[in-house]
């Protein structure tokens, strides 16, 4: 008997282990789809105005949130930040722009192949006077990316990060702690070309769930197989 009490107290962790992870990622999938249904809703809303930097900013409320801001590019301070779009490799367009409102943004102006990052090679993409911008609010992207580590030094920039980019480029005065993704509106001469922004998120919930479940079924099953091969056991003796 001692045998199947340890075999049911052994079975009664797994269910219990395996049940509880399937739950969590019911849970987790319900979580993952409200957000998904929040960022839709964000991007196809009409642009509100951009948060001033005193704005506390979080990616729960605001990322991906549509945005409209107007003022003057800086484009001597500009940053290329390295890219791989649909378009092919090549490098985001991140500019200071001093808003009409007293701050400062970093806007991704778009996407440009390497043969155009030099600014003499789309000067007439080089926005002069007042200017306006909608696009998506995202959150700063610290340290790096592409498995490559920002070098402020060097100027090789390959994630957009707002705070490392304002430092290098000597930014003054209150700057805001996200940067702006500009929509599709043309640019002159086509370059940079925005709108590029893609909005994936990975939910594998379902499937999670349906595994942790799955296990704990069979455990169940394991523990009746066990069962009736003890019982076997001890009917022969």
């Amino acid at each position: 008997m001692t045998v199947l009490i340890l075999g049911a107290v052994m079975f009664a962790v797994l269910f219990a282990g395996f049940s509880a992870l399937g739950v969590w990622q019911v849970q987790r999938l319900a979580w993952k789809q409200d957000l998904i249904r929040q960022v839709d809703a964000r991007i196809h809303a009409a642009p509100v105005a951009a948060p001033p930097p005193d704005q506390v900013v979080t990616r729960q409320a605001d990322q991906y949130r549509r945005v409209v801001v107007s003022g003057r590019f800086d484009h001597s301070r500009e940053a290329l930040v390295k890219a791989v779009t649909d378009l092919g490799p090549g490098y985001w367009v991140v500019t200071p722009l001093t808003t009409d409102r007293g701050f400062t943004v970093l806007i991704n102006r778009g996407f440009v192949p390497s043969e155009r990052q030099k600014p003499a090679d789309r000067a007439e993409g080089q926005i002069e006077g007042e200017a306006t911008v909608v696009g998506l609010l995202r959150l700063s992207e610290p340290d790096g990316g592409f498995l490559r580590a920002n070098d402020p030094a060097g100027d090789r920039w390959f994630s957009r990060d707002v705070t490392a980019i304002s430092r290098a480029r000597g930014l003054t005065g209150p700057v805001a702690s996200y940067f702006i993704d500009a929509d599709a509106a043309p640019n002159p001469g086509g370059w940079p070309r925005g709108g590029l922004t893609v909005v994936r998120f990975a939910n594998s919930h379902l499937i999670y769930a349906l595994t942790w479940f799955g296990l704990a079924l069979m455990s169940t099953a394991g523990f009746v197989l066990f069962w009736r091969e003890e019982k076997r056991r001890r009917a022969a003796r």
